[in-house]
């Protein structure tokens, strides 16, 4: 196995060292951000005069054919320790003398760190489009239900009336803020850390900002100590994509419990639906049930990170070499989970009037009837007792608040009125819920009209 470590040792390495020491069957992903960010090192080398014209030429030219070749399926990546070992040995096999110049003024430790700041900082762009793209089909469909009267829960019980636009901005609403959250962590960790050395930076003339540009990283690292060893922005990415995975989890348990016989709130396109080898009659949301479960290993994944780096003195430490199938789990599993999410949630369809058939039962609409006392100056909590022993009337005689007669309502307080029944009527008591962030219509549109403007501007700014 190609090491570029030689010399100091008389001995080759036992095998089982081999084996655990070896990272190129993982990192081996990173081959295009090595890459790019060997030839912008080399660019800088030639410029800076630590290595002639003519070698910073032959080693840009030479990566570029490795890259080419990489990329045409032409060349394996096999043989070597690590990525950076696989590259370095490749093009000095290719160009000779030359490539043995490119690690000048560099070591592994600020070069894998460059690598994965690259790698992570394209991962959370792809991650932040596919969670705009799911922030638009929450907003279609709600905006295609802005009407469509359904119970709204706590505790998994019947609660107070609201509409399927409504909890379609919730979840819209708990995207957006995962969206912040990843951006927030591209920008604090939008730092190049390349030239810090080992540890202690280089005494070579290096321009870190050269590279710095070259490699569209907002600014360089300050410490060359820090620079290689945190990987607080691996933890930081793992924690915000935990977050986002607890807000699909959820989405995807309302929609399990929508499609059950029970419920019979929505159902499952075809194409996105499995069925029982025993059961004939199954149609399974496997899709729901699949990212609610992958959520977990987002979850032990962040843990793996945060245990990895606890107990770590300065600088580098090969735990850290742990941290990259940790976070390329939580990378491949988040954006697995939203590609298919995406499609299922919009070819998805709604079984409106069993929402409403729901809503109609479970005194959905008690609060609004207590309401009706308090706004004619029956203090909240009298009026609260009132009607919970109204409701225990109605239990006892099968019945629903909207169908007890007007005499037997002024027995539980003589301020009953004929208007009762429209104050009561599930239509008025979401109607009447129009303060900002409510489920009235006006009130939901509000919502999806603001949603719509920082999924534009988001989309413009990442043009």
């Amino acid at each position: 196995m190609a090491k570029l470590w030689t010399g100091r040792f008389a001995k080759e390495t036992d095998h089982s060292l081999d084996v655990l020491n070896a990272s190129l069957p993982f990192d081996q992903r990173l081959y295009r951000q090595d890459i790019t960010g060997s030839m912008a090192h080399a660019k800088m080398l030639a410029r800076q005069g630590i290595i002639s014209a003519a070698d910073g030429e032959a080693i840009v030219n030479g990566l570029q054919t490795i890259l080419d070749d990489i990329e045409a399926g032409k060349l394996i990546m096999e043989g070597a320790e690590d990525i950076h070992t696989f590259v370095e040995q490749e093009l000095t096999a290719r160009i000779g003398d030359a490539g043995k110049r490119l690690h000048t003024a560099r070591s592994r430790n600020d070069q894998v760190a460059l690598d994965m700041r690259m790698y992570v900082k394209e991962e959370i762009k792809t991650i932040r489009a596919l969670i705009i793209e799911m922030m638009k089909a929450l907003c279609e469909k709600a905006s295609a239900h802005l009407t469509a009267v359904m119970p709204g829960y706590t505790h998994l019980q019947r609660a107070q009336p609201v509409t399927l636009a409504h909890v379609c901005m919730a979840y819209g609403n708990m995207l957006r803020r995962d969206c912040v959250r990843l951006q927030n962590t591209l920008e604090l960790m939008d730092e190049m850390p390349l030239g810090s050395g080992a540890l202690a930076a280089t005494t070579y003339p290096i321009d870190r900002q050269f590279v710095c540009e070259e490699l569209g990283f907002a600014k360089i690292t300050d410490n060359s100590m820090d620079g290689v060893s945190d990987r607080d922005y691996c933890m930081e990415t793992a924690s915000d994509c935990s977050i986002l995975m607890v807000h699909l989890s959820r989405l995807c348990e309302e929609i399990i419990l929508w499609c059950t016989w029970e419920f019979r709130f929505a159902e499952l396109d075809d194409a996105f639906s499995t069925g029982s080898s025993i059961m004939p009659q199954k149609k399974n949301p496997d899709v729901c049930e699949l990212i609610r479960g992958k959520s977990g290993r987002v979850f032990g994944d962040l843990m793996t990170l945060l245990s990895m780096q606890k107990g770590l003195s300065l600088a580098y430490n090969k735990d850290m070499q742990e941290d990259k199938e940790a976070l390329f789990d939580v990378l491949d599993t988040v954006k697995h989970s939203l590609q298919v999410l995406i499609p299922m949630f919009e070819t998805m369809r709604f079984n409106t009037e069993n929402m409403k058939q729901a809503a109609l039962g479970g005194f959905i609409n008690a609060t609004d009837c207590a309401d009706y006392l308090t706004k004619k100056g029956v203090p909240f909590r009298d009026a609260y007792r009132t009607i919970g022993e109204l409701v225990a009337w109605c239990i006892a005689h099968h019945c629903a608040l909207n169908d007890v007669d007007l005499d037997t309502l002024k027995q539980f307080h003589p301020l009953f009125e004929e208007d009762v029944y429209a104050a009561i009527d599930l239509q008025t008591c979401i109607a009447q819920r129009k303060v900002p962030g409510g489920p009235a219509p006006e009130a939901v549109q509000a919502q999806i009209d603001a949603l719509t403007r920082f999924i534009g501007k988001e989309e413009e700014q990442n043009a």
